[in-house]
């Protein structure tokens, strides 16, 4: 029962995860994190596909690893950021609230910056490198 659990919680936040790429203000990271952590403990053939993903697991294991993203994923996020708060505040029909859109704006661009830049030379961790236990 609790494994099932773990494994509808790791659906639902990797769901939230890929959505949060498309979504300026809902965080890809957390949520991919969330959905490795409850694989691990709810389904092993589900970790095991998520680590192994051809996008999303080197993503997930050079962050695990402390490596560090790429500087072409931070700009991108920047670049997809910061234009959907602008349009966000400029449909917004409260005015005072448009500049709440600058908080999770300001803290996602300074966690993003404060992250290790993983080298440009330094290529995703390699399938026959990867650890599941």
């Amino acid at each position: 029962m609790i494994r099932a659990l773990y494994t509808v919680l790791g659906s639902i936040a990797l769901a939230l995860g890929v959505l949060g790429i498309f979504l300026p203000l809902l965080p890809t990271t957390p949520f991919l994190l969330l959905a490795v952590f409850c694989y691990a403990r709810g389904s092993r053939r589900l970790h095991v596909w998520l680590m192994s993903h051809r996008v999303l697991g080197p993503y997930i294991r050079d962050f695990q690893s402390g490596r560090g993203i790429p500087l072409r994923s931070k700009c991108l996020a920047m670049a997809l950021m910061w234009p959907s708060l602008a349009l966000s505040a400029w449909i917004m029909p409260v005015p005072w609230a448009r500049w709440l859109l600058l908080i999770p704006g300001i803290g996602v661009t300074i966690y993003l910056w404060r992250l290790p830049t993983r080298p440009r030379g330094g290529p995703p961790e390699s399938d026959d490198q990867i650890n599941f236990e």
